[in-house]
């Protein structure tokens, strides 16, 4: 028996697919194309997510008969949308849209100050949120989101 050839055309559509990654950050080549609202509103959903998990977390192990799972499931679901926020924040604020700035300005260094602090505590409460099923880690996150974009969107 011999071994089936593989047209070129086959090959170059085989070796796309097998070298597809998924491209969830922004690039960080000066593309100039930012969306800036949108990145706010990924978080925003990505806050209501980890919110919905924690609350199934609680429930699920409040029942006698627990299904473990269920519990895992939503452990994971609840991790993975604290590392997008930390993503989102890192990869798009952090390295792409928040830039030096020289601190003899000082009235545009305090901004900039601000803005890291936030973008910080938005990291560490998305740290947090994936230690614990504390829903005061969300009111910190939306507290913290909203505070940001208002320091953020108000020179843009």
């Amino acid at each position: 028996m011999r071994a089936k050839v593989l047209s070129i055309p086959t090959l170059l559509i085989a070796m796309f697919f097998m070298s597809w990654q998924d491209a969830d950050a922004h690039c960080e080549i000066p593309c100039g194309i930012y969306g800036d609202s949108l990145r706010i509103q990924q978080i925003d959903e990505h806050i209501t997510t980890l919110e919905k998990s924690m609350n199934q977390i609680i429930e699920l192990s409040e029942e006698g008969d627990k299904n473990y799972n269920q519990l895992v499931r939503w452990v994971t679901n609840k991790e993975e949308h604290a590392v997008k926020i930390q993503d989102i924040v890192s990869q798009y604020f952090l390295h792409q849209r928040i830039k030096p700035v020289d601190p003899s300005d000082s009235e545009e260094y305090e901004k900039y100050v601000k803005r890291l602090t936030l973008l910080h505590k938005l990291q560490v409460y998305a740290m947090k949120a994936k230690q614990t099923t504390d829903l005061d880690y969300i009111e910190r996150l939306r507290d913290t989101l909203h505070e940001f974009a208002d320091a953020y969107f108000h020179k843009h």
